[in-house]
């Protein structure tokens, strides 16, 4: 696995997908620090974090859509498919290396945490940094990014072409956010009315919102940890039914 990991990490580096995926994130999160934290004087950095969240969930496929439907596409995947490796150190090597990129990225954000523990000078917060704050908002925004490269992961795991699979993980991702935003403003009828208590607890968001609030929860990062697990498990699914299938 780790030789896996280290091999993808490198391959992120010797093509444009890892500065492309880096120039965006840090493009976008550098405009939105200074327009929420800089303009308005504030060391709060949910705000900011909450609106890369919806840039990461659109800018996601760009880090998974070639993850394993290349290896597919140049037929590479058969000499994985029958190395001593299992196909969980596979797909958990390739999906690692992604969030080793989504972390690489964030670090370079700490940037940011400097800026404000030098120049803060917030009404609420003072002159110092709310440390548990920010670790929550760090913390939170990471996990909220491992659950969408899983889903990107197992898209590409679906398809032999790189833009089928970011095209479905972009759908994917547009999904399920349009359900978290427009179910809780349905009215449903009293025995339909479990739907919203159901989809509110599987909510990515939801559980990322409290992560922005300064809620650190064990079982909100168990809820991840699961989720990136399943979506995971049915990569390899795929994977192991089409080698069962060709042979």
């Amino acid at each position: 696995m780790l030789a896996i990991w280290k091999r993808e990490v490198q391959n992120y580096f010797l093509t444009p997908i890892g500065y492309v995926f880096m120039g965006i994130f840090l493009l976008v999160g550098g405009i939105f620090f200074f327009l929420y934290n800089i303009m308005s004087a504030s060391a709060d950095l949910s705000t900011m974090f909450s609106n890369l969240s919806y840039l990461f969930m659109l800018a996601v496929p760009i880090l998974t859509m070639k993850l394993l439907s290349e290896e597919k596409r140049n037929k590479s995947d058969q000499l994985l498919l029958t190395s001593p490796r299992s196909i969980w150190d596979i797909v958990l090597g390739k999906f690692l290396a992604a969030c080793t990129v989504l972390l690489m990225t964030m670090a370079v954000t700490l940037v940011y945490v400097i800026v404000i523990a030098v120049y803060a000078n917030d009404p609420i917060y003072g002159n110092s940094v709310n440390v548990g704050l920010i670790i929550s908002n760090y913390l939170g925004f990471f996990l909220l990014g491992c659950g969408y490269i899983a889903i990107g992961t197992l898209m590409s795991a679906l398809t032999e072409n790189q833009v089928s699979a970011a095209v479905l993980t972009l759908g994917v991702n547009m999904l399920l956010q349009m359900i978290e935003s427009i179910l809780p403003q349905i009215t449903l009828p009293d025995g339909l009315s479990f739907l919203n208590v159901g989809f509110s607890w599987l909510s990515m968001y939801t559980r990322f919102y409290q992560f922005a609030a300064g809620i650190l929860s064990i079982a909100n990062v168990i809820y991840y940890v699961s989720l990136c697990g399943i979506i995971l498990f049915l990569a390899v699914r795929v994977i192991d039914k089409r080698r069962w299938s060709e042979g």
